[in-house]
């Protein structure tokens, strides 16, 4: 079921809608190297066979879990072999596990057009794929598949004759659809392959009709429905009143609805993120160790995987709402942004300026006082030419420990 052409792509609006900037390059013939970033399941692959077909272009795959150097370097020559026929698409799955090493050997046949890249990785860009690859490509992220767009993959698949079941009598009850749209989490090729298994293992009834229901639809995904109340829109009503508890204070109501979210198979990373959010604009330097708890807890969901993280969500989760709390980091970065953004940008004082080097290789601090050199590691000093006060700590925790040294050095001297 995966689409041929760029009219049959379900999804990416954002970048193939009429006159967005990759349908304007794919549709002129003006292709360039391309990094495709996003979920698993949103169509990264198969928008760049889309795009080699639509171009007329020669189509080689290769993947950064079993290719290497040498699978590479042999594609490559191939393709220079064969520059002034039709050109080589280089569709690299999952570029972010190749090396340092191993996206540098792409490097010379992109920079002399050799092949065109198209890189589909889940990561960011910007973190694991090397800089001069990202910098010669246009960076495209790829959104989850709403479950609107899902259902219409669905349709698809029952309807078509030749690729689908439009050629048996497949019937798949709106709830059962609805359900399956929904917990795929915007994965196209789980929600698909979720069908297969419902059809394949469901025996057509005496009417000759195989009939999925919403529990036949359950038992193949493995999860059952969890509904929520009309007053719900599930993903951001949840997640908001799970921040809400951990900000109130209140670890039961936090576990809660960290439960409902993982039993709805909302992404653990999702939640871990929003863990660390919360650590700094709620809790902040009141205890300055609950970031470093809700970054373990991100780090053991990456590493762990489900269900076993669960776990460790959880006890980030305990510690957060339990801890005192404080949002005046939060504050202070907001309100320090609002100014610069006003215009209110101030030049660097001439002594917090970069240490320079004369003539003769002394170092010309041009005035600046060394806090360490002086008692307390503190000197009066300006570091703004406009004084401003962002920062005003509270009396929570640790943070009032940081109040009264704040008091104290400004009073001492």
């Amino acid at each position: 079921m995966r689409p041929r052409t760029l009219e049959e792509v379900v999804g990416q609006r954002h970048i193939l809608g009429e006159g967005k900037l990759l349908r304007r390059v794919i549709e002129a013939d003006r292709l360039t190297n391309i990094i495709l970033f996003g979920p698993p399941g949103c169509g990264k692959t198969t928008l760049a066979e889309v795009i080699a077909k639509t171009t007329k272009r020669n189509f080689v795959r290769c993947s950064g879990v079993v290719s290497n150097v040498a699978d590479i370097r042999k594609v490559c020559d191939q393709a220079r072999n064969e520059l002034g026929g039709m050109g080589t698409i280089l569709f690299v799955d999952e570029i972010h596990r190749f090396n340092k090493s191993q996206q540098d050997v792409l490097l010379p046949y992109v920079e002399d057009g050799t092949v065109v890249l198209i890189g589909a990785t889940t990561h960011n860009p910007s973190m694991f794929v090397n800089t001069p690859l990202t910098s010669r490509s246009l960076v495209f992220e790829l959104k989850p598949l709403t479950p609107e767009e899902t259902g219409t993959l669905l349709d698809r698949a029952l309807t078509d004759p030749e690729r689908g079941y439009g050629a048996i009598k497949v019937d798949l009850d709106p709830e059962g659809r609805q359900f399956l749209s929904e917990i795929c989490d915007g994965d196209g090729r789980h929600a698909l392959t979720a069908l297969e298994v419902a059809v394949r293992s469901t025996p057509p009834s005496e009417d000759g009709v195989t009939h999925l229901t919403l529990d036949v639809i359950q038992e193949c995904v493995q999860r059952r429905v969890v509904h929520y109340d009309k007053k719900e829109e599930g993903h951001y009503d949840t997640i908001s009143a799970f921040i809400k508890s951990i900000r109130g204070s209140d670890p039961d109501a936090a576990i809660y609805w960290l439960a409902k979210m993982l039993v709805v198979g909302e992404d653990p990373r999702f939640i871990a993120r929003r863990l660390v959010i919360s650590a700094s604009e709620d809790i902040g330097n009141a205890d300055p160790r609950g970031l470093t708890v809700a970054v373990g807890a991100l780090q053991a969901v990456e590493f762990v995987g489900m269900p076993e993280a669960r776990i460790a969500l959880a006890q980030a989760t305990i510690y957060l709402a339990t801890a005192p709390k404080s949002n005046r980091s939060y504050e202070a970065v907001n309100k320090a942004m609002q100014d610069v953004e006003s215009g209110a940008v101030q030049p660097v004082p001439e002594h917090l300026k970069n240490v320079h080097v004369d003539a003769i290789g002394s170092e010309k601090s041009e005035g600046y006082k060394y806090p360490h050199a002086y008692k307390e590691a503190w000197v009066e000093q300006s570091y703004l030419r406009v004084p401003q006060t962002y920062y005003v700590p509270s009396d929570q925790g640790y943070e009032a420990t940081i109040a009264k040294r704040m008091e104290m050095l400004k009073g001492a001297f």
